[in-house]
């Protein structure tokens, strides 16, 4: 049996063997975090991070391996791959979806939501299994497909479900054996810490290839300064993995415990994917020792970082996107006008099909693009293409599920309006998942 099958049966029995479903719609938000109300200043970070520390001794860095068959991809996801995903959309559409629209107004996340889905085993995809995690390959292609299950729930809370997957991702991929040692059998335990990738920074037309955030070598450690901003999670995060301008490096990333002195908060209220809990994080003199700096600052990983989020994010787009769709084809065959279904409308029917047509080939790019990463080829051009593609027609998907609501559409009665104000965050964000 192999290991994404056990991952998968263990998912379904957790998913399918929990009390708590039965009390889904009685269950009340357990944390919120507060935005709302005029604020001055930073507040101090309140997140207590756990002690990190190595738990065992490696060799080297684990690396996962490779998959093999090159650039061609299967249009059909492997049993393993069906099994994991039917659980998660499962969990998607049975507890995130009810779930989404009073965390939309509460900018928060329940932490016990976010505790169910942990437990599904989202963060461990990509950990070796020497560092008792389930991965045994590369795994962006199943990891796309956990996003987009997720993101048919509810694209915010998958966020928010992400985010401390995206820092185990990323130090599978790159850390050193120390660094993994120290962070990764966290992540694979019971209660995986809350964690962000912190690349986005508030300043229009951003470029995370120019980051205003700096690090200085001093000392031996490495002393950042710098704000950002779109932080997931960052009032209970306990692990950060900052993007910063590293001094004689140039782009890079460090991981930062929440722990250390000179991390703060401020509000970051947002259009869209408010069920994240966002906030800005400001560094001032934030002292870091030198072997927090992840993957030896080469460009190369900073960039796979950049490639494999905005991978993400098209993922993220194409669940919101069908579930637009899907939320609109019963609408609009039942919804009356004129003595006959709207969808009877040349100009109804037509957005419909290219809504179908539009998620097909968004779903296939990044595909595409996530194949020629599991495979260690070249994948710049294709999420470039993915991105594109996902950013244009995915806000235009969210933008005619409005109108075909009519009136309806601008009113919280239905989830579109939401639908929408998330989809526009994917031609923008930077960071916060990596596939």
């Amino acid at each position: 049996m192999t290991t994404l099958t056990r991952l998968g049966l263990r998912t379904l029995s957790q998913f399918a063997g929990s009390p708590k479903l039965d009390q889904l719609k009685l269950r009340k938000p357990t944390e919120k975090v507060l935005y709302h109300g005029t604020k001055t200043g930073f507040r101090v970070v309140v997140a207590a991070s756990r002690a990190f520390k190595a738990v065992k001794s490696l060799g080297g860095a684990e690396r996962l391996p490779k998959r093999g068959g090159g650039d061609l991809f299967d249009l059909t996801p492997s049993e393993d791959q069906a099994m994991i995903v039917d659980a998660i959309r499962a969990f998607a559409m049975e507890q995130l979806r009810p779930a989404a629209s009073k965390c939309d107004a509460d900018y928060a996340a329940p932490a016990e939501l976010l505790a169910q889905c942990a437990e599904l085993g989202v963060a461990s995809m990509s950990i070796p299994e020497q560092l008792d995690g389930v991965g045994t390959e590369r795994a962006a292609v199943t990891n796309a497909l956990i996003a987009e299950a997720l993101a048919e729930g509810d694209m915010g809370l998958a966020f928010a479900c992400l985010a401390p997957a995206a820092v185990s991702n990323a130090i599978s991929l790159w850390g050193t054996a120390q660094q993994q040692s120290a962070y990764l059998p966290a992540f694979a335990g019971e209660k995986p810490p809350a964690a962000a990738l912190c690349v986005m920074e508030p300043q229009a037309l951003f470029d995370p290839f120019s980051l205003s955030t700096k690090a200085r070598l001093v000392n031996g450690q490495y002393v950042i300064n710098g704000l950002k901003s779109m932080v997931p999670l960052a009032s209970t995060a306990e692990l950060f993995i900052i993007a910063a301008d590293i001094e004689g490096h140039g782009p890079g990333l460090l991981i930062v415990e929440s722990s250390t002195p000179g991390l703060s908060l401020d509000e970051d209220l947002s259009m869209g994917l408010r069920p994240a809990g966002c906030a800005r994080l400001k560094l001032q003199d934030v002292a870091v020792p030198a072997t927090a700096l992840l993957g030896e600052g080469k460009a190369d990983v900073y960039a796979e970082c950049i490639q494999l989020s905005r991978l993400g994010w098209c993922a993220l787009a194409v669940g919101c996107a069908k579930a637009v769709m899907d939320y609109m084809i019963p609408y609009v065959n039942e919804r009356e006008a004129f003595g006959e279904p709207i969808s009877h409308r040349q100009s109804v029917a037509f957005a419909i099909s290219n809504m179908a047509i539009e998620i097909d080939g968004m779903r296939l790019l990044t595909w595409r693009a996530a194949t020629l990463a599991d495979s260690d080829q070249p994948f710049a051009e294709a999420v470039a293409i993915a991105r594109r593609l996902c950013a244009d027609k995915g806000m235009q998907i969210g933008s005619d599920g409005v109108q075909l609501l009519g009136g309806h559409g601008f009113v919280k009665e239905h989830p579109a309006e939401r639908w929408y104000r998330d989809l526009r965050a994917v031609a923008v964000m930077e960071g916060g998942v990596l596939l």
